[in-house]
C-alpha cells in the first residue's frame, strides 16, 4: 500500500509540479546555497629614503624594472603594493567559496583597488575523482614553488621576495588553465602535479604578437596558446614536533615581452625555462609558539632575440639568472611574531650576440619585521628593508631604506591556508 501511495505522489508531482507537496517541503532553503564570504582590507604607511619620482626608472639590471612605485605598461598604470610614500590602500579582497554539489567546489577571489577591479582567481576543483587525484580549472595561482600559491595577506612580509618579483612579477604565476594533482596513498605526504596554462605572465612569459613597426621592424608572431607548462613534486614528513616540507618545480614556456611603448622601445622573444627548489622547516614549541625557516631558490634560462631601434630585426640574447631568499619567523605566542629575511640575485649572465654584458651580480636586500595580531582577523606589522638591488639610469647602485607599517583586517568566513 505504501508503494502505491508513493507512486501516486510522485505522479502528482510530475504532473502538477511541487505545489502539491506540503509547505515545509516546498520551502527553498536559501541559506544552504549562500557561499562563504570574506572581505580583506590591506593598507600601509610607507616612508622611503627616496622620493616617489626617483623610483620610476630604477631597475634590477638585465632582470626587471618597475619593482617599486607605479609604472605604465600596455596602456595601463600598474602600482606595486606599498607603492607610494605616505598612505597606500593596497587592495580590498573579496573571496567567495562554496561547494557546488558532491563533485565540485568553486572559489572566487576578486581584487578591488583605486584603479579598478581584477579577477585574481576564479576556479572549480573536483572533490570525488578518487585515487588521490584532483583537477582544478579556471584562473588560479600556480602551485609552482612554495610562495606562489599564497595570497599577499598570508605572506610573512609586506612584499614579495626579490627573486620572485624580479623573475615572475608581483602576482607570480597567476594564469588561466588546468591543473592535475595526485597525492600518493602513503603514510608521509607526497604530491605530484602538472599544469597547462595560457602563458601570459607579464614579467617572464607571454604569447601575444608584438608590433615592431615603431622601430623599423615588422612583427613578432604570437606563440600558440596554451604556452606554459609546469610540473612539480612536493613531499612532507614529521620528526617529533617538527614538520619538514620540500619541493622541486619546473616551468617551460614562450616569452613575448613587449616594451614598445616605453621611452626606450624594445621587445624580447624567447624560449624560457625556470627551475625552483623550496624547503620549509617548522618546529612547534606549543599550540601557538613556533619557529619557521623558509627558503626558495629560482633559476631561469631564456634564449631568444632582443629587438630595439638599433636592431629592428633582432639580435641573439640569452639570460641565465639565479637567486634565492631565506627567512626565519619566530611566533612568540598567539599575538606576536618577529622575522628576518635575506634576498639575493647572485647570478646575472646576460649575453648579446654571444658577448657577455657584464651585468651586476650579488644584488641583495635585507628585511626585518615585527607583527602583532589582535586575533586571526586583524594584523599590524612594522617592517624595515634595506634594498641594494636597484640601479638608476646611470648604472649606479642605489641603497634604499624603507619603513612600512601594514594593516591587514578581514571579516567573514575565510578558508584555512595551506601549511
Amino acid at each position: 500500500m505504501k508503494k502505491i501511495l508513493l507512486s501516486s505522489t510522485l505522479c502528482a508531482v510530475m504532473a502538477f509540479g511541487a505545489d502539491v507537496l506540503p509547505v515545509e517541503k516546498r520551502t527553498f532553503a536559501q541559506s544552504k546555497f549562500i557561499p562563504d564570504i570574506s572581505l580583506i582590507m590591506d593598507m600601509s604607511y610607507v616612508d622611503r629614503s627616496k622620493k616617489d619620482h626617483e623610483l620610476e626608472h630604477l631597475e634590477v639590471p638585465g632582470v626587471a624594472h618597475g619593482l617599486l612605485g607605479s609604472h605604465s605598461h600596455d596602456d595601463h598604470d600598474h602600482a606595486t603594493y606599498n607603492a607610494s610614500n605616505g598612505f597606500n590602500l593596497n587592495y580590498a579582497e573579496l573571496v567567495l567559496s562554496s561547494s557546488v554539489d558532491p563533485f565540485f567546489t568553486m572559489d572566487g577571489v576578486f581584487h578591488f583597488s583605486e584603479n579598478g577591479v581584477e579577477i585574481e582567481e576564479l576556479y572549480f576543483t573536483t572533490t570525488a575523482l578518487g585515487y588521490g587525484t584532483r583537477v582544478k580549472g579556471g584562473k588560479f595561482n600556480s602551485n609552482f614553488g612554495y610562495l606562489n600559491e599564497q595570497h599577499h595577506h598570508y605572506w610573512d612580509f609586506t612584499d614579495m621576495p626579490l627573486v620572485y618579483e624580479s623573475f615572475l612579477g608581483m602576482h607570480g604565476i597567476n594564469e588561466k588553465g588546468a591543473q592535475f594533482q595526485w597525492t600518493a596513498p602513503t603514510s608521509t605526504y607526497l604530491m605530484l602535479g602538472a599544469e597547462v596554462l595560457q602563458g601570459e605572465n607579464e614579467q617572464m612569459f607571454g604569447n601575444g604578437e608584438i608590433d615592431l613597426t615603431a622601430i623599423g621592424g615588422t612583427e613578432i608572431e604570437a606563440a600558440d596558446a596554451p604556452s606554459l607548462f609546469i610540473a612539480y613534486a612536493k613531499a612532507s614528513f614529521d620528526i617529533g614536533d617538527t614538520t619538514i616540507l620540500g619541493g622541486l618545480s619546473y616551468a617551460q614556456g614562450k616569452s613575448r615581452i613587449d616594451h614598445m611603448k616605453d621611452a626606450n622601445a624594445h621587445a624580447f622573444s624567447a624560449d624560457s625555462k625556470i627551475y625552483g627548489a623550496d624547503l620549509v622547516i617548522k618546529h612547534y614549541f606549543d599550540s601557538y609558539s613556533s619557529l619557521k625557516w623558509q627558503s626558495e631558490w629560482l633559476m631561469r634560462d631564456m634564449d631568444g632575440k632582443m629587438y630595439n631601434a638599433a636592431k629592428p630585426n633582432g639580435v641573439n640574447l640569452t639570460k641565465e639568472q639565479a637567486g634565492l631568499y631565506s627567512q626565519l619567523i619566530y611566533a612568540y605566542d598567539q599575538n606576536w611574531k618577529v622575522g628576518a629575511r635575506y634576498d639575493t640575485i647572485y647570478q646575472n649572465d646576460v649575453k648579446t650576440a654571444g658577448t657577455n654584458q657584464n651585468m651586476p651580480t650579488n644584488m641583495d636586500k635585507y628585511s626585518a619585521m615585527i607583527e602583532y595580531s589582535t586575533s586571526e582577523f586583524a594584523r599590524f606589522r612594522l617592517q624595515y628593508d634595506r634594498n641594494n638591488a636597484l640601479y638608476n639610469d646611470n648604472d649606479v647602485r642605489q641603497k634604499i631604506d624603507t619603513l612600512t607599517f601594514q594593516v591587514n583586517i578581514s571579516i567573514g568566513a575565510h578558508g584555512a591556508h595551506s601549511f
